[in-house]
């Protein structure tokens, strides 16, 4: 029964230390969002500049698991290349051992007690303050409190086994330096890891331990090298489902670790010299009563110099590590999905500023498909061959579903965050996101309405005279001009967009009075069929509805900050 409640009192207490570190998380992310997105701009530089990236936003976001589902995200949905996902999944591993820093140094050498309410105390205030940014900054504080209790509460629920010889026995027998004994060590490493899907909180509760007296340097060192393998057990979940380079960017990440913790198994002796040699203390050496003050902080260098190494090692070798990694996971050649899913991993503590990067990214995937729908209409439009037309409409008709479903997806995941968002900006993106979805939805409407017209022309042998034709040409190369100069400028706020595209809205309703107007003159004088003339004011209706959404999209785009605005 002790031994139950034991477990219980331990699990209990890991879950407090995540609890509190994802709250930690997520209050830093919020602070510091607008320096997220910067350094997301850095991850496309060289692969130094990778590394670093990854190594800063780990050290921000305290999860190399957060940093890794970003980055297989970043992936699936086009952000980043395999080459820079590599460089900063290699930076996120050293950053990750920030935590068993803070473990090691504030962990058994301060009153925990009073520093985890110390911090509670110093957030309490803030937590109903109507400042946004006071209330970041309370979660921050909240959450290192809740870690530090989470901390101690696995210290104190650890039970004293020095009065179990036949315990301390049983875990003697890995402490022998043994092949066996390490890999024993380092699967059982992997495995909890994988259980509480975070390698700070195991590397916690192996401190811990060490602290407690119930394991040696070399169980706990073996334990390390496990918990980076079980570590990347989170972004291989993630990239189930996702495109050809997430996955590779999650196999990237479990071969670095899986290689780079072989590696050291074979340098398992020379590296922990190393670390004596750092640390200044022989842990060989020393008694046992000194060892449990000294091994949290042994354990801390050892995992940092572990990181370390593997990525000096992989570093030179990153672009053909990329190649074999894509030889591995060769792409796969395959239709277009013939309904659209939006491909993007949430992490569980990810700042919306990268959500709303990806959501971007789709709304110009929405342009580029609105911009080749209609140029696929204006090739139909002009051309005189009649077979074939039903099969373009059926595909102008696909296109605009995906159009529906991009609109289904995006705007729901939109409303979504509008529901979750506490940032006034971001909220004010939201609305400008979905207004440009909306608008770009209604514009492939238009066209598919076009296509049908088209269809209908052709299907009754309607024949427009050369003046009719040269009439729909040109405000079907305005619209086309109009379409283009829209789509192109997505991503701008400059003003100037806005000026240029009233200038070519006013131009096209000029057009469409003065086309409307020769009509309506040969209706009147009876000069071509009445069906034609019917069916070219419809064409000029749609044109000219495509020319207000443009507009409002326009609008739109400048009233807020543009699709790839500084913040």
């Amino acid at each position: 029964m002790d031994l139950v409640v034991s477990i219980i009192k331990i699990i209990g207490s890991v879950g407090l230390f995540l609890f509190g570190m994802q709250i930690l998380s997520e209050g830093l992310q919020k602070s510091a969002s607008g320096k997220l997105k910067k350094t997301l701009e850095m991850m496309t530089g060289n692969r130094l500049l990778s590394v670093l990236t990854g190594f800063l936003i780990t050290v921000v976001i305290q999860s190399s698991s957060a940093t890794t589902v970003m980055v297989v995200s970043f992936v699936n949905a086009g952000l980043m290349n395999l080459i820079s996902a590599i460089g900063v999944i290699l930076g996120a591993n050293i950053g990750t051992t920030v935590t068993g820093w803070i473990v090691a140094l504030l962990g058994f050498s301060v009153d925990i007690t009073i520093l985890s309410l110390f911090s509670i105390a110093i957030a309490l205030p803030f937590l109903f303050s109507k400042k946004t940014k006071s209330r970041e900054c309370a979660e921050i504080f909240m959450g290192f409190g809740l870690l530090f209790i989470g901390l101690e509460f696995i210290q104190a629920s650890m039970p004293d086994i020095s009065s179990h010889p036949e315990i301390l026995s049983f875990l003697s027998r890995f402490e022998d330096g043994s092949i066996f004994s390490i890999l024993i060590c380092v699967l059982i490493g992997t495995l909890l890891t994988m259980v509480v899907q975070s390698s700070s909180a195991s590397m916690a509760i192996t401190i811990t331990m060490a602290y407690q007296g119930w394991i040696g340097v070399w169980t706990a060192s073996a334990l390390c090298l496990g918990q980076n393998i079980g570590t990347t057990v989170t972004a291989y979940i993630a990239s189930l489902g996702a495109s050809t380079n997430a996955k590779r960017a999650a196999t990237a990440h479990t071969l670095f670790n899986v290689v780079g913790s072989v590696l050291v198994l074979f340098l398992m002796k020379p590296m922990l010299n190393i670390v004596n040699w750092i640390t200044g203390a022989n842990i060989f050496a020393i008694s046992e009563s000194e060892m449990h003050v000294v091994l949290p902080t042994f354990l801390a260098t050892f995992h940092t110099l572990f990181n370390v190494f593997n990525t000096l090692v992989f570093f030179p070798f990153v672009k053909p590590f990329a190649s074999l990694i894509e030889h591995i996971i060769p792409e796969k050649h395959k239709e277009e999905e013939e309904h659209y899913h939006f491909k993007y991993i949430a992490g569980r503590a990810e700042a919306p500023e990268f959500y709303l990067i990806a959501l971007k990214n789709e709304v110009k995937k929405l342009g580029l498909l609105t911009k080749d729908m209609f140029f696929s209409w204006a090739d139909l439009s002009s051309s005189d061959k009649v077979d074939q037309v039903s099969d373009k409409v059926s595909e102008l008709k696909k296109r605009e579903e995906r159009a529906d479903e991009m609109q289904d997806e995006l705007t729901s995941f939109s409303i979504l965050m509008l529901q979750n968002s506490q940032s006034p900006t971001n909220a004010d993106e939201l609305h400008k996101i979905i207004r440009v979805i909306d608008e770009l939805e209604s514009i492939t409407d238009s066209i598919f309405n076009l296509s049908k017209l088209t269809e209908d022309r052709f299907g009754k042998g309607i024949a427009f005279t050369k003046e009719e034709r040269n009439e729909i040409s040109g405000y079907r190369n305005l619209t086309g001009e109009y379409v283009s100069f829209v789509v192109d400028n997505l991503n701008s706020s400059d003003a100037s967009l806005l000026s240029s595209s009233r200038a070519l809205e006013e131009k096209m309703d000029s057009e469409h009075k003065r086309l409307s107007n020769e009509v309506q003159l040969r209706m009147e004088n009876n000069r071509g069929d009445f069906r034609t003339q019917l069916l070219i004011l419809e064409v000029e209706r749609n044109l000219e509805h495509i020319g207000d959404y443009l507009l409002n999209i326009s609008e739109t785009l400048v009233g807020g900050k543009g699709f790839d605005h500084e913040d």
